[in-house]
């Protein structure tokens, strides 16, 4: 990853950019929903990408569930995640997101995530990327998810910059649509 110019503030998504976790998810779908007679195909993996669970949940499981089912399916797909990625963790980082944060380390940084609570712990904490980190908004904590600018104006308004201060590391349409509706320069 290049230099940076100086004074920006740099947030990152976390899900294919601080780690390589999207395999793993494919992988964990497809077991959960084959426990419900769904088969996980090619166009249902790609519908994932950017979302939140619980539009993940209504569209692989049914949008007539209760929020309470959707929290029930999220949270049980989650937990199989974390077991499938416990051992994986320090390979799946992206090559050279580590020496990026250290040679970065004055920058103001924030992750900002559609996903979990649990998972964003649960990397951030095994890989020891938290200290590199002053603000961490994930996808519980806004009212409407990524493609919404909301997940970064609220980082930006966290780490105290102006939006058109702030980079925004992405790999998903919606994560790149959110971060440029909030007047943020997008990598």
């Amino acid at each position: 990853m290049a230099d940076l110019q100086a004074g920006l503030a740099i947030i990152l998504d976390m899900d294919g950019v601080i780690i390589d976790s999207n395999p793993v998810h494919r992988h964990a779908w497809s077991i959960y929903n084959r426990r419900f007679g769904i088969e996980t195909d090619d166009a249902m993996q790609q519908r994932m990408y950017g979302k939140r669970n619980d539009e993940i949940v209504r569209d692989f499981l049914g949008a007539d569930l209760s929020p309470e089912q959707v929290r029930e399916h999220g949270a049980a797909k989650e937990r199989l995640y974390r077991e499938l990625m416990a051992q994986a963790i320090p390979e799946a980082l992206v090559p050279g997101v580590r020496e990026f944060l250290e040679r970065h380390a004055q920058a103001p940084k924030g992750v900002a995530t559609n996903a979990e609570p649990e998972n964003v712990d649960f990397v951030l904490d095994s890989a020891g990327l938290r200290p590199y980190f002053q603000v961490v908004i994930d996808g519980n904590q806004v009212r409407n998810p990524k493609p919404d600018p909301e997940i970064y104006l609220r980082t930006a308004e966290k780490l105290d910059v102006r939006a058109c201060d702030c980079i925004v590391f992405e790999d998903s349409r919606p994560g790149l649509e959110a971060a440029r509706n909030a007047g943020m320069r997008t990598v």
